[in-house]
């Protein structure tokens, strides 16, 4: 088995719905630290994993300096992110997203490692 991993730092704001009072609900921002987990039993016809290139144009292109709330169609949590973001990488078993420092939520398909 091959592993790689991506990680990049994104600036970008959002605001939570939440069921109780928080300052969270108003928007803010984060540098958000984000680290994609790639694997596969064999490599591809270019002899990788997948090109850090491509995780780079679909996560980091997309979410840099945006407003979450207006680019995903969810609770932009770190954990709904963690989500997204395995979902948009087909060899990704696992993604980190540090929020802030001390803050982190990582989210791991079934066949994926913690």
């Amino acid at each position: 088995m091959y592993y790689v991993s991506k990680r990049m730092e994104i600036a970008g704001s959002h605001r939570l719905t939440l069921s109780y009072k928080s300052k969270c609900e108003n928007l803010h921002g984060h540098n958000w630290i984000i680290t994609v987990f790639c694997k596969a039993a064999e490599l591809n016809q270019d002899g990788m994993v997948c090109d850090f290139t491509h995780i780079k144009d679909k996560i980091h292109s997309y979410l840099d300096h945006g407003n979450f709330n207006e680019l995903l169609p969810f609770n932009p949590t770190a954990e709904n992110i963690a989500r997204w973001i395995a979902e948009q990488i087909p060899e990704c078993y696992k993604v980190q997203v540090q929020e802030s420092e001390g803050n982190i939520a990582v989210y791991a398909t079934e066949d994926g490692e913690l």
